[in-house]
């Protein structure tokens, strides 16, 4: 159904233009600042996420760079491509709901166009005469031989899909917005695994440097031992041996610790630099905040259950938009300007060619072979599954949370173990090599005393960067506490 109102048409005398031109009709203009303030809205800056400026790559001086772990989760926020991703997406549902508010609001364009028809070329004195019956066009396509169109056009469509795009477009944004926060604290457990692999691959080394070490003066002693008649040849054999056990050991810490090396420097530099030295905070773990209070801080900060929420509600909205296919839908327009056979303000009997005319449309959906019942359908079935997703997150968030929080609290409580395990393979491979020296102990002791203490260096270290790895874990869930 089309209804349209035509003021002071081109074909009107003189006497309904009186070189004026009419204000717009009352009813559209109300409408039309209605609906301009009720959603035009101030804009809002789209979320950034943007890393923080870092300083250059390469001090002045030549030395190494020295990065700590802020300084690495700073670096990877620039570079992670995972990272920038889940940032771009955020950024383009922030200009997805800028285009659908834009879609709710009045448009206007300006239309410009000339429109030619056939004619008869000059027109004979007898049609110019009165009563004359001859034709002066001989091909009408037109409203004139040559029409000029030069008018602007204030555009307005009102309709419940645009209303439910618009409120799932906010929905989408917020999914967004939680998303990339996801992809900010998986960003730290990454970070935190490979800066804390690094610091304990070289702890490992400069563990297996000293074995290296006791292992090959443990070799002299034995062979001194065996000149002195002290001990069999067989202990020099089995020291031999745990020296050669213990270079190997060494090379492969070495390329443990470069490999752990290039993992990190992957995430940090564009570049690929490798000339950076990290700063070992490994010190004591800091204590744990009861599992309560941990609780209401994953309740209030999970950015997956409020993926999971802005989902259901986008879906919803979904559902909306889909039941505005089967309703009617409005449009208005209001057009100013020149619609006539002269491109002129007026004719050449001075009348005013300006004018306007209003149109409002109203489209009635009757039949479309199923489809808008079929899109019903898919909305429906997306939010159901939005349900599911929804329900299934606040499940597995409560299992992560008892999960990250028990491995955190085990890793803390077995620190102090560690330590002290430890501290007495020191003593006892001190004590053991004394021992043997003075002839109260075998070799297999000493060996053994070395291992020992070898293992028990690399777990405690292991254990140490278990306890960040597991915060970092718990503190996806939760923030920062």
């Amino acid at each position: 159904m089309k209804v349209s109102f035509f003021d002071c048409p081109r074909t009107t005398t003189p006497r309904c233009h009186n070189g004026n031109w009419r204000p717009i009709p009352t009813t559209i203009l109300v409408l039309a600042l209605f609906v301009s303030a009720l959603f035009a809205q101030t804009q809002t800056p789209p979320v950034d996420v943007q890393a923080s400026s870092v300083s250059s790559d390469s001090p002045a001086s030549g030395a190494p760079l020295t990065i700590t772990l802020q300084d690495a989760l700073q670096r990877a926020k620039a570079n992670e491509p995972q990272f920038r991703s889940a940032v771009t997406a955020l950024r383009l549902a922030g200009e997805d709901r800028v285009q659908a508010r834009a879609a709710l609001l009045p448009n206007a364009i300006y239309n410009n166009s000339f429109l030619y028809t056939q004619g008869v070329g000059r027109v004979p004195a007898a049609c110019a005469s009165p009563g004359a019956t001859c034709a002066p066009v001989r091909y009408i396509a037109n409203n004139a031989v040559h029409e000029y169109i030069s008018q602007g056009d204030v555009h307005q469509a009102v309709s419940l899909t645009g209303f439910a795009d618009y409120s799932r477009s906010s929905a989408m944004l917020a999914e967004a917005r939680a998303k990339a926060e996801v992809a900010t604290r998986g960003l730290v457990v990454t970070v935190t695994q490979a800066y804390y692999g690094l610091i304990v691959a070289q702890r490992k080394y400069a563990s297996a440097q000293r074995a290296a070490s006791e292992a090959q003066r443990f070799l002299s002693v034995s062979q001194k031992l065996e000149n002195g008649g002290e001990v069999a040849h067989a202990d020099v054999l089995k020291a031999s041996i745990q020296s050669q056990q213990q270079d190997r050991a060494l090379q492969e810490a070495q390329l443990d610790m470069e490999r752990t090396r290039l993992d990190l420097a992957v995430l940090l530099f564009p570049d690929f630099n490798q000339d950076f030295a990290v700063v070992d905070d490994l010190q004591a773990p800091e204590p744990l905040p009861s599992f309560s209070d941990v609780e209401v801080l994953a309740k209030k900060n999970n950015p997956e259950l409020r993926a999971a929420l802005a989902a259901l509600e986008a879906a919803r909205h979904e559902v909306t938009a889909a039941w505005g296919g089967l309703l009617p839908a409005l449009t208005m327009d209001y057009f100013y300007g020149i619609d006539a056979d002269q491109f002129a303000v007026k004719d050449r009997a001075g009348v005013r060619n300006l004018g306007y005319s209003a149109v409002a449309s109203l489209q009635i959906p009757i039949f479309s072979w199923g489809a808008d019942r079929s899109k019903l359908k898919q909305a429906e079935l997306r939010r159901d599954q939005s349900r599911v997703e929804l329900s299934f997150a606040q499940r597995q968030l409560l299992a992560h949370l008892r999960q990250f929080y028990n491995e955190a609290e085990i890793a803390r409580s077995e620190m102090q173990s560690l330590a002290s395990s430890a501290e007495m393979a020191t003593d006892s491979l001190r004590l053991t090599t004394l021992r043997y020296q003075a002839g109260e102990s075998t070799v297999l002791e000493v060996v053994d005393a070395q291992n020992t203490l070898t293992l028990a260096r690399n777990a405690y270290d292991d254990g140490q960067a278990r306890f960040r790895v597991a915060v970092a874990n718990l503190q996806t869930l939760t923030g920062t506490f």
